[in-house]
């Protein structure tokens, strides 16, 4: 085999890589196995792969080699420049690939494989998403996490999401027929009423009847983008309905008592959003606010999603979610670390850090914690309503690259590292906060992002889910999908509220 040396726009020890050619990269695909590196990529990620909802654990790793900090490198190139207007107006998405000088074939090529890998690979290693028959609405399918042998609201609706991004209309129907088949409550006694459960087993029972609101977030807007791509169509396919009417329970929904679970636990459940602080609660079980207080999760905080809610959306709410996004901005400020950037898992609606009453961990840094950046990031790009938006992303990269290439996963909100392990969510998060930033460095979390492949192996799902759409945001392809009558490129005269 030839061996090369290939050089990047923003070459530094980073991305001075040896590259076996022809040699597809196989890095971090196998969490557990911390040996098999590929030689395209000297950054390894293994990582579990499981966000903790609903206080599900996270997984451990085996410890893997880590580089001491380097020092700061010097400048690698111009600054980023977010552009000034967000994409929503100007229909104008960056290709961050592109610009490090990355054809867009082969951009388009890795985007394809992720999918196709991840979607309809070997089920053994590849897959997390798996057919499961056929009902009256025709084919079903779940996203499955593989470690932990379940099935997540968070997923589903993930894999909606991307799948309406690629254009897949059979997959992201068959996603949706699962979900409204087996997580959906339509009973109105049911404390869930309206919701979706958060964690399923495979064969359409479920382990917690209680919700996780990002999924509910994540189908909501999915199902928008798939009524202005594809059409309404009868029934659960009727996406404009099933979205609007989500989008009602999630804010309005009232205060509903009953039994929930295998167990026939007593639960009373609320809306998904605090009317008073106007934010996106962990949880609407009132049972968790006698224990730990009524409180936020940060990564569930979307603003970029509740700006089009507050086009789309039903109309007696929009101010509300107008509102919500200008709230969810100033949370990220207060609830990020004033030095390394980093958000705590779970945190109170002030922004201080919440140690749950089942794990004290949440108050730090961790797998949920992770999609923080992404949400700010893509807020930016698409609204470019917030400067601040942008410090924040070049203050959480500075703390990263001063931990050097290979860094860790989880770390108290001062900065140590509390785990031994890498990430391939972690990578492919960092890499969507460059949308936002403006410092140079930015560009080498980019790149690492670039040289990652789709994981296989036992934990797949999180770090697969994460990197997926890492892929979409950082080449333009992760796009706001307008109505047909109001294009985005067009909505700056019509969109002034």
């Amino acid at each position: 085999m030839n061996l090369r040396m290939i050089k990047f726009p923003v070459a530094s020890s980073w991305f001075a890589l040896t590259v076996i050619a022809c040699a597809p990269s196989n890095q971090g695909s196998q969490v557990g196995s911390p040996n098999q590196v590929s030689a395209t990529d000297q950054t390894s990620s293994a990582a579990p792969g499981g966000s903790s909802n609903q206080g599900g654990t996270a997984q451990g790793a085996p410890a893997t080699a880590q580089a001491s900090p380097a020092a700061e490198p010097a400048p690698l190139g111009p600054p980023l420049r977010p552009a000034a207007k967000g994409a929503y107006f100007t229909g104008e998405y960056r290709n961050l690939f592109a610009e490090l000088g990355h054809k867009p074939a082969e951009i388009d090529a890795k985007i394809a494989k992720a999918y196709t890998q991840l979607f309809h690979g070997d089920p053994k290693e590849e897959a997390v998403m798996f057919a499961a028959g056929k009902n009256a609405n025709g084919p079903k399918a779940y996203i499955m996490d593989i470690g932990n042998g379940d099935v997540r609201s968070e997923g589903m609706s993930y894999g909606m999401m991307i799948s309406v991004q690629v254009d897949r209309k059979d997959d992201f129907d068959a996603l949706w027929n699962w979900a409204k088949s087996h997580m959906y409550h339509a009973e109105p006694r049911h404390p869930g009423f309206g919701y979706f459960s958060w964690q399923m087993r495979p064969d359409g029972t479920a382990i917690d009847e209680n919700p996780a609101p990002d999924a509910e977030e994540y189908f909501a807007t999915a199902l928008l983008f798939a009524s202005h791509r594809w059409g309404n169509g009868k029934g659960i396919y009727d996406y404009r309905k099933e979205a609007l009417n989500l989008l009602d329970v999630m804010k309005n929904r009232k205060s509903i008592a009953g039994a929930v679970n295998a167990d026939k636990r007593k639960a009373t459940l609320v809306s998904l959003f605090n009317p008073e602080n106007k934010m996106v609660r962990f949880t609407p079980d009132t049972n968790n606010f006698s224990k730990n207080g009524d409180h936020t999760d940060p990564s569930y905080h979307l603003p970029a999603f509740y700006e089009l809610w507050a086009l789309w959306g039903p109309e007696a709410d929009r101010a509300f979610w107008a509102e919500a996004a200008k709230v969810s901005r100033d949370f990220f400020v207060k609830t990020t670390h004033p030095k390394t950037g980093l958000a705590p898992d779970y945190a109170n609606f002030d922004g201080t850090p919440k140690a749950a009453s089942w794990d004290a961990g949440t108050a730090n840094f961790r797998y949920d914690a992770f999609r923080t950046a992404m949400n700010w990031s893509v807020d930016a790009a698409w609204w470019a309503k917030d400067p601040r938006e942008t410090e924040l992303s070049d203050r959480l990269l500075a703390f990263f690259e001063s931990q050097g290439p290979k860094y860790k996963a989880n770390f108290t909100l001062e900065g140590k590292p509390i785990v031994e392990h890498d990430s391939l969510g972690l990578v492919s998060m960092n890499g969507v906060a460059a949308l936002a930033a403006t410092h140079p460095r930015a560009w080498r979390f980019v790149e690492d992002v670039y040289q990652r492949e789709a994981p296989t192996g036992k934990w797949r799902y999180y770090d697969g889910m994460l990197y997926t759409m890492s892929l979409l945001h950082l080449s333009g392809k992760f796009r706001v999908i307008a109505p047909p009558a109001q294009p985005a490129a067009s909505a700056a005269a019509a969109g002034k509220r």
